[in-house]
């Protein structure tokens, strides 16, 4: 077990992918602090202060989904399982831990990245302030949404298989359809992965979930895509 999860690990940091990703979460992660906390004007409470500190859930997701199905794509899956002598859902199983590994880095330096663009930005707005408490909890859920979003996009990745679909139908989901969900229904938006990823990170505020709850609705639906895809890999061929 040990030898796969380093096959698995050494595999994942040798990717060029991993490192295109931790620029450009490390960007975006600049790019929002600065729209936010200087581009949108003065921010007057905590939850219009938060949004300038987010991780961008929605990139790690795609990290694990383009990751994960990028093995069945380069024909890598298949050798892995029977290299290893183990069964298929549980080379996978590793491979969705090493994710969730890479998942934990990326979120610390995008939050890394965030809190040190949107601390002077927005350290001198009027209002209330945001306090160490605060600043730790959003950090601490800042991580727990990068995890998560990671997770649950490796588990996409591995029921999907294709990586171009995958992402497009996680942009559409996230960009078209979850706001028009919100438009008509803004309390079972949120109770989608998205949302609840969104109200996690501190992106959406003035919402009935709280930051534990929307936690919960990640991890609930994370775990559920995981045995999916676990159940999916050892029913069908990996070639």
């Amino acid at each position: 077990m040990i030898g796969i999860l380093r096959g698995e690990l050494g595999k994942t940091l040798s990717t060029r992918t991993l490192y295109a990703f931790v620029l450009i979460s490390a960007g975006f992660g600049a790019l929002n602090a600065v729209v936010i906390g200087a581009a949108s004007g003065e921010l007057d409470t905590i939850g219009e202060k938060k949004e300038a500190f987010t991780c961008l859930p929605v990139l790690l997701l795609v990290w694990g989904l383009v990751g994960v199905a990028g093995e069945y794509r380069h024909r890598t899956a298949a050798p892995a399982a029977l290299a290893s002598g183990r069964s298929r859902e549980t080379v996978l199983g590793l491979r969705i831990l090493v994710y969730t590994a890479t998942g934990l880095a990326l979120g610390a330096i995008t939050s890394t990245v965030s809190f040190a663009v949107a601390l002077p930005l927005v350290g001198d707005m009027p209002g209330e302030q945001l306090t160490r408490a605060d600043l730790g909890a959003l950090a601490v859920a800042n991580l727990a949404a990068s995890v998560l979003a990671t997770v649950l996009g490796a588990a996409l990745g591995a029921l999907i298989r294709n990586q171009v679909a995958g992402v497009v139908t996680a942009l559409v989901l996230d960009f078209a359809v979850v706001p028009l969900v919100g438009g008509a229904d803004e309390d079972l938006a949120n109770l989608t992965p998205f949302g609840a990823a969104s109200v996690l990170s501190g992106m959406t505020h003035h919402t009935t979930l709280t930051v534990p709850q929307a936690g919960s609705v990640l991890a609930a639906w994370t775990a559920a895509l995981v045995f999916a895809a676990l159940i999916v890999e050892r029913r069908r061929d990996l070639a």
